[in-house]
């Protein structure tokens, strides 16, 4: 087990765990994180994780690891790492079960003053349009062939459908479309379980928020962004939902046969992985690249739901009551992408699982108007306390593959939050708040408190004392819809 005094201190925000420390990594560990956060996670094994991470073959750098890190399936949640493309490896515990899971943010010109008066009904209608919870199905009843065509077109094939405009597609991160997506190497279960899921948002962490801006710290980036202090804005988080999900374990499955095949030694069977260029890890990537392109789409069918509430809702009672398009990230993606390692550009495969990309300014794969500020990132923290907006910065690019933090971060696990908070109880607290709550699980809503959670404002403060992000905007809930 590791201890922190096996750890080299760099700086009061970053510790490295050094690839000596055990024979078998093959790369050295860097972990952004306080030192009351490093002692926090002891108690899990995010850190053992992350070392038999660093066994994997083919990676390049370090294995980075976020301060809202926290034990997830053989990789850490929070972890970052490259391979070399195209002699790596790609895994599937190191993008996670819910494929191209990521937030995307809109912005209103609505004032807090003007839209109080219609909270709760905005929120049923939220509520109402957008549908959440376990195995929840959306209104829209895809063919077989209609969901292949969302696998290769993404956020497209919503364009083409009229649940998205061009905007859209340019403030999503890449403008909604991953290429070399190919649904013939996804299962038929994986088709079945997706195709009435559709402009959903799920279960579990995923949620569609009403925030106030709450505070302003760089205010050309906020004023590009279209962010101002008392402004609404909505936060949608969800991913590829059961379509993904099952993806994800079909390859796990196929995959315990890959190492084999190839022989390659893990320390911990959930690391399961193949060379990028075998049959198995090529299929993969077309597997992967289709639920990402389902994800976005799923976003996107959201975004045209809500837009639909705020209409009902707010028409010819508040002016300017639209919702522009901030940005659309994944924290949940193995990328192909160039970066600097050791002073030698490389392509690479990044891994971010429940990391989020944040590209610097000047970045090429940037709208043009965010090409002066850097790339937003997108931190929701738990229903009871802030979020955050962010942008990345030149340091992110050198520093940590462009990556940082996702949200908050778990402490408490979700069988431990159930036990020992009521639903009940945590509902009438957030609305004794002036949060409005909106959930069709009471458990489901206990296992997301905020207690259950690191505090965002802590993790958010150690990025930017790390240079990988920096500070734009703090939101606070208003309005809660979960499954």
């Amino acid at each position: 087990m590791i201890n922190i005094t096996d750890m080299n201190r760099i700086s009061d925000v970053e510790w490295e765990i050094p690839k000596s420390y055990r024979q078998d990594m093959q790369v050295g560990v860097r972990i952004f994180a306080s030192q009351r956060l490093i002692e926090e996670v002891m108690d899990d094994n995010s850190l053992e994780q992350a070392i038999n991470t660093a066994t994997l073959p083919g990676l390049v750098g370090f294995v980075m690891v976020m301060p809202d890190m926290h034990q997830g399936y053989g990789f850490p949640i929070g972890g970052v790492a490259a391979t070399h493309y195209p002699d790596g490896i790609i895994s599937p515990g190191g993008i996670g079960y819910d494929i191209n899971c990521g937030v995307r943010l809109l912005a209103s010109r609505i004032h807090f003053q003007e839209i109080e008066p219609f909270l709760g009904n905005l929120a049923s209608a939220l509520d109402l349009y957008c549908p959440s919870g376990v195995g929840e199905k959306g209104e829209i009843r895809l063919t077989k062939e209609e969901l292949e065509k969302i696998c290769r077109e993404g956020s497209h094939w919503a364009l083409k459908n009229n649940y998205a405009s061009e905007a859209d597609i340019h403030r999503t991160e890449e403008n909604g479309r991953l290429s070399g997506a190919d649904p013939s190497k996804v299962s038929d279960r994986a088709k079945e379980r997706g195709r009435s899921q559709l402009g959903t948002l799920g279960s579990g962490n995923h949620f569609l928020e009403l925030d106030l801006v709450d505070e302003i710290y760089n205010k050309k980036a906020a004023e590009v962004m279209g962010l101002e202090k008392g402004l609404i804005v909505l936060q949608i988080h969800c991913g590829s939902r059961g379509f993904g999900h099952q993806i994800c374990t079909d390859y796990v499955d196929l995959f315990q046969r890959a190492v084999r095949r190839y022989n390659i030694r893990i320390p911990d069977r959930e690391l399961v992985c193949a060379p990028l260029e075998s049959p198995e890890g090529r299929d993969y990537l077309a597997a992967m690249r289709s639920a990402a392109n389902f994800a976005y789409a799923n976003r996107q069918v959201i975004t045209y739901n809500a837009r639909r509430a705020f209409e009902e809702v707010l028409a010819g009672k508040v002016n300017n009551w639209h919702l522009n398009l901030v940005y659309d990230v994944s924290h949940n993606m193995g990328k192909i992408e160039h970066h600097m390692i050791d002073g030698v550009e490389m392509k690479v495969c990044v891994h971010r699982k429940g990391a989020t990309r944040a590209f610097g300014p000047g970045s090429t794969e940037l709208p043009p108007e965010y090409l002066s500020i850097g790339q937003p990132v997108l931190v929701p923290g738990s229903m009871g306390t802030a979020s955050w907006v962010l942008v990345g910065t030149e340091m992110s690019m050198i520093r940590s593959f462009g990556s940082t933090c996702h949200g908050a971060g778990r402490v408490m696990s979700r069988h431990q939050a159930k036990k020992s908070i009521r639903g009940e109880r945590l509902r009438d607290e957030l609305e004794s708040q002036g949060i409005h709550i909106r959930t069709h699980s009471l458990s489901g809503l206990a296992e997301e408190a905020p207690q259950a959670y690191k505090n965002v404002d802590e993790v958010v403060e150690i990025v930017a004392k790390a240079q990988i992000a920096s500070k734009v905007a703090r939101l606070k809930p208003i309005v809660v819809v979960k499954g």
